[in-house]
């Protein structure tokens, strides 16, 4: 589609007059003071980021941890179970905390105990553990553990403590729940005493929707019953999501516990939860284990031990977190000065979600077809039925889903952060997706657990998207994300860009940096050394050449030296059907990863792979790998290798050349441990020197790390039937496979899919040298149709064999610039919709043997494919179909 034209219902709902024409009155902001003067002064951090993942965990402000850091400097706060003066202040500090807490929830000590936990989690552990519960026997039906399923997970496994002790767990939907209120008091004994446990969310993690807190009461009183036995019915109510945005009055809803998780209200600090128990309830608690502070008498020799008398002092078993609850009060303290309270919270969080709701309920394709599946049991009309959470999934046109996996991809390609999956609550999960039990396990069977991004399986998704508020959200991060939905959906590739806010402005791009210069190609003969992927064979050592031909290029990446026809002239022939000689046309090491690649002729195979592939990465200052998803300017870094001076030189633009030893001192190498895809590899750091010289270009603190010549990364992947027993691939810092392979006639049929017109007519294809750099492959072959490879069992090149593992499933690095370190999202969500959101380009390889008679690939050796016709297994699981992109 050429031109910039917008399509129908794709226009932004504006936000002046939506206040107005609301059912309610709504309120945004608060007060006199600016939002935006809020966001630079206290939220500066987020300049250009766009954060809706405020259900998840909100983020804490600089006043907040400023006046925290005071608090900690100016005072000397000791072990509350010491006696000391400081002990003395710490304990003093922590009960005034526990006031603090009760008052914000407009509650009492002569009402509640404050039982610290290390989260909402551990609080409703604690409860499974503690409760009362009544085994079935002669005389008795036993207690009954009754639990919406709109629970998170969290709840749902209380039923495992409570399956131990013999009780019966009863699921409730919350349609059930609506018949219950109509079905009124169970019928039976109205003096049997045999307690029973509801619980239920005061706020849906899942789809924001807010349960009657009525419920409390009147499953309480006897007036509605969950199950329809008679017994004396307790309440959970899980206010974790709840009340990060609303305020919960437990004098008039006086559940008998509330868990919560700190983190969701303020932000910081993390892992410190506390259990609100109501005091009539406490006394029935029962408690087996017992730990410092929480005894006020025991024998060692004998079975004897008394507990402290408040509840807080015989649950919360040794140390407390005692920093992080005082770190609470200036929490509180933040939230208050901030914004007035949770109520005006409350208002301002439901404004945008109403506003968002609205605005992304009216988007329309050009056919009428909508633009998004909005999961709700509301219509987000009050914020008493509705809480700051939209869930919801993106169709195309056809009313196809398009997977959460995709979605979240593309956000993060305008700086839009949202999670996807189902949040920890598969029974709501279910229930709005409309998944049955049989179907989520034939997910599991299908490769599919609980936190990845498998999101189709056979078509149906696996889960959805959700964006929330928090109380610094602002009606820009609202309309930046609904930008992003009309951008992605509804505007061909071709017309309006992609909204470019100012810099620093929510959801703006990174900073465009500026191109790498280019450097004229070296060509040097370097004299493989001894290493560890290098095999010390004698016979092998006794084959190789004098000489290895390496050419080092600087990205973008041209193409070969030999003479190659223009990309239209090439296009014109593979579409002829003129696909010409099957071989490999160029090969690729990243010596770094997630760095420019180094363009070679002729490279020696190790047991890792291509010799020095992925064998350096750049780590934060905490030990974690940086990728161009981090650090998009990590693609401007050039690394060299000269194998004859054992040394790799790093170039990039305004810096100095820096050279980096191809081997550790072994002497001074020290040993640390570090995380790739989850594997655990050990590797040494390359020097302060080298550690400069990046931390200067990228402008954070970083180093260089590389894996340890001794230490060995097995595959996870099976090993081919035809392989030898006992043989394990290794693996160097890559993600998945030793080798990437790309097809050049696939990369043509994509480059015609994003040819463009110019108003002229005129057509504009998309440089090949920059699209073959963008899905950094080893290798690079010619001679066969687009999208052959992944029919591909076995491949040999030259003399060397390898086994096909499957398709490489793509990130969000392929919009990356390789030349620029710039975003643009073309290239994914044209290969999403082309490919019908598989996102698949390229195959991942791996040795099936080595041949000790040569160890080298080369440009022009001949590629000869098996296919897999008469070998794949049908029902190979999705974890091996989607495999992740090597960085």
């Amino acid at each position: 589609m050429a031109g910039g034209e917008e399509q129908p219902g794709a226009e932004l709902l504006p936000f002046a007059p939506f206040p107005h024409s609301s059912t309610q009155p709504l309120t945004y902001s608060y007060g006199p003071h600016s939002l935006s003067e809020l966001r630079a002064r206290e939220f500066g951090r987020l300049a250009g980021t766009v954060y809706l993942d405020h259900a998840g965990a909100t983020l804490f402000a600089q006043s907040q941890l400023t006046s925290f850091t005071q608090d900690l400097t100016e005072n000397v706060y000791g072990n509350p179970h010491s006696q000391n003066i400081s002990s003395k202040l710490t304990h003093d500090t922590v009960e005034q905390v526990r006031y603090r807490i009760l008052a914000h929830f407009h509650t009492s000590p002569d009402n509640y105990s404050v039982v610290f936990t290390a989260g909402s989690t551990a609080a409703l552990k604690l409860v499974a553990e503690a409760f009362p519960w009544v085994s079935p026997g002669p005389e008795s039906r036993g207690s009954l553990f009754c639990y919406l399923t709109d629970n998170h997970t969290s709840v749902v496994g209380m039923r495992t403590v409570a399956r131990a002790k013999n009780v019966t767990c009863v699921p409730i939907r919350p349609e059930d729940m609506c018949l219950a209120e109509m079905r009124g008091a169970a019928t039976g004994d109205p003096d049997c005493q045999l307690v029973h446990l509801f619980c239920y969310p005061a706020q849906s993690n899942f789809s924001g929707t807010r349960y009657p807190l009525s419920w409390i009461g009147e499953v309480k009183s006897g007036q509605m019953c969950p199950v329809g036995v008679p017994g004396k019915w307790y309440v959970l109510l899980d206010a974790a999501s709840y009340v990060s945005t609303s305020p919960l009055d437990l004098s008039v809803h006086q559940a008998d516990f509330v868990p919560l998780s700190f983190y969701k209200i303020f932000g910081f600090p993390t892992g410190l939860g506390a259990l609100l128990v109501h005091n009539r309830v406490a006394p029935l608690l029962r408690k087996t284990y017992f730990g410092g502070g929480t005894a006020a008498a025991y024998l060692a020799g004998e079975d004897f031990y008394i507990p402290r008398q408040s509840v807080a002092e015989r649950f919360e078993d040794g140390t407390i977190s005692f920093l992080d609850v005082i770190a609470l009060k200036h929490g509180f303290d933040a939230l208050e000065r901030l914004t007035g309270g949770m109520e005006n919270i409350k208002q301002h969080t439901f404004t945008l979600a109403q506003y968002t709701y609205t605005a992304l309920s009216s988007l329309r394709y050009p056919n009428g077809a909508p633009v998004v599946r909005i999961y709700s049991d509301s219509e987000f009309s009050s914020p008493e039925a509705q809480g700051p959470i939209i869930n919801f999934n993106v169709l195309d046109d056809k009313g196809i889903i398009i997977g959460y996996s995709q979605v979240e991809k593309m956000a993060s390609l305008y700086n839009i952060q949202v999670r996807t999956g189902c949040f920890c609550n598969t029974g709501a999960c279910q229930r709005h997706l409309g998944i049955s039990d049989e179907m989520v396990k034939k997910h599991l069977q299908a490769g599919h657990v609980c936190g990845d991004d498998v999101d189709l399986v056979d078509g149906q998704p696996t889960g959805s998207v959700r964006v929330s508020f928090g109380y610094m959200s602002t009606l820009e991060d609202a309309q930046a994300f609904l930008k992003f939905i009309i951008a992605a959906r509804l505007r061909p590739l071709s017309s309006q860009p992609v909204p470019q806010p100012a810099p620093g402005e929510a959801g703006a791009p990174l900073a465009e940096s500026e191109p790498l210069s280019t450097v004229p190609a070296t060509v040097g003969r370097c004299l493989p050394p001894p290493q560890e992927d290098t095999p010390t064979d004698s016979r092998l050592q006794d084959d190789l050449p004098t000489a290895v031909e390496a050419v080092g290029l600087h990205t973008p990446l041209p193409e070969t030296t030999r003479t190659w026809e223009t990309p239209s002239e090439r296009a014109a022939g593979v579409l002829d059907g003129d696909l010409g000689p099957h071989v490999v046309t160029n090969l690729y090491l990243y010596p770094i990863k997630s760095c420019a690649a180094f363009e070679v002729t002729k490279w020696p195979v190790g047991n890792q792979g291509l010799l020095y592939d992925r064998s350096w990465m750049v780590a934060n200052h905490n030990g974690i790998c940086l990728s161009q998803k981090q650090e998009p300017r990590l693609c401007l870094i050039q690394p060299f290798i000269d194998l004859q001076q054992r040394i790799m030189v790093i170039k990039a633009k305004g810096m100095e050349p820096i050279e980096v030893p191809l081997e550790e001192n072994g002497e001074r190498a020290q040993i640390c441990q570090s995380k790739v895809c989850a594997d655990r590899v050990n590797t040494y750091d390359c020097g302060e020197k080298i550690s400069i010289w990046l931390s200067k270009f990228l402008g954070r603190p970083c180093h260089l790390i590389k894996q340890s010549s001794n230490f060995q990364r097995n595959a996870k992947k099976k090993q081919h039937q035809g392989q030898s027993a006992g043989a394990t691939a290794t693996l160097s810092l890559v993600n998945e496979a030793q080798y990437l392979l790309v097809n050049r006639s696939s990369v043509l049929e994509l480059q015609q899919q994003l040819t463009t017109s110019d108003e002229n007519g005129k057509k504009e294809l998309f440089p090949m040298k920059d699209l073959i750099s963008r899905f950094r492959a080893n290798i690079i072959t010619n001679g066969t149709k687009a999208f052959e490879e992944e029919k591909w069992d076995e491949i040999s090149i030259g003399s060397l064999h390898f086994q096909v593992l499957g398709p490489c499933h793509r990130c969000q690095m392929i919009c990356i610039d390789q030349q620029t370190g710039q975003r643009n999202q073309d290239v994914f969500q044209k290969l999403s919709e082309y490919r019908e959101r598989k996102v698949n380009f390229g195959v991942y390889l791996m040795h099936m043997s080595l041949d000790l008679s040569s160890r080298f690939l080369s440009v022009g050796s001949q590629v000869i494919p098996v296919s897999k016709e008469n070998t794949e297994c049908p029902n190979l699981p999705a974890s091996e179909k989607h495999l992740n992109v090597t960085s």
